[in-house]
């Protein structure tokens, strides 16, 4: 059975992206093959390269440099830009009251956005990652919002965080992206030296841990430590990859990488 579509859904919103890097692009082109009904969606200048790219691949997309503009002429506006940007914006925008605004900005927290933005806007946090752009993926919201969990429900997985803090954890994690897709790349490229084909060997490993992480996702109801233990047998290659890796401290570094993360997040 489908998703239901919402009344809201029946009117058709502006959008307004200020910032257009990967997580913006990635959050437009799911918007764009989704079935949220749009009267438009402003993008900011911000990267020509990309803004561009996406009005040529999608229809009703719009182009202006102006972000004040963007806030004026859209109901929801999305913050995606760094944290030092936003800084530096924010506060000089003329929001509007009970404007939607959807916050990217991993390093600014809800009472500092309430602050710079004045007015009594609807604010909500969230944590969108890349395949959100094939409406895949899970997207933690704080603090809970009907209609901001509708609009991310037809993108992936919607999570309500209840209070901020635990939003920071969910935040550090997502911070760890970059070193899952480089594992990848390393046994991809102990592949290729052995004589594999750099497409086959991509797709391959690509492939095998899309089938490991949807196990895993049906399995979710167990603890992981199942899934450790019985994916080892006695003596087997995986108990050996385990070992090795545990004794070269792997596991320990992530663990360490992610109170670093979240140290810097708490800032």
């Amino acid at each position: 059975m489908g998703k239901i579509i919402l009344s809201w859904y029946t009117q058709e919103v502006r959008l307004g992206f200020i910032g257009t890097g990967k997580i913006a692009s990635s959050v437009i082109e799911g918007i764009c093959s989704s079935k949220i009904r749009y009267r438009k969606i402003t993008v900011s200048k911000r990267n020509n390269k990309i803004s561009f790219k996406l009005k040529k691949k999608f229809k009703k997309i719009f182009i202006n440099k102006s972000n004040q503009y963007i806030v004026d002429n859209s109901d929801w506006v999305f913050l995606s830009v760094t944290p030092s940007v936003g800084e530096k914006i924010i506060k000089n925008l003329s929001f509007k009251p009970k404007q939607i605004i959807v916050s990217f900005i991993s390093t600014i927290t809800l009472s500092k956005l309430k602050k710079m933005i004045k007015v009594k806007a609807n604010i909500v946090r969230a944590i969108p990652l890349p395949p959100i752009s094939i409406k895949k993926g899970p997207i933690p919201i704080y603090p809970p919002n009907k209609k901001v969990k509708n609009f991310f429900d037809s993108l992936g997985t919607t999570i309500e965080i209840k209070n901020e803090k635990s939003s920071i954890n969910f935040w550090a994690t997502s911070g760890m992206m970059a070193s899952y897709y480089d594992m990848l790349r390393i046994m991809s490229d102990w592949l290729v030296k052995r004589g594999i084909k750099k497409i086959d060997a991509q797709k391959y490993i690509t492939s095998l841990f899309l089938a490991l992480s949807e196990d895993a996702v049906v399995n979710s109801k167990k603890d992981l430590k199942f899934l450790v233990k019985e994916s080892q047998t006695l003596k087997g290659l995986n108990e050996q990859g385990l070992k090795e890796m545990s004794k070269k401290k792997v596991y320990k570094s992530i663990t360490e990488t992610l109170n670093s993360i979240h140290k810097r997040l708490n800032k």
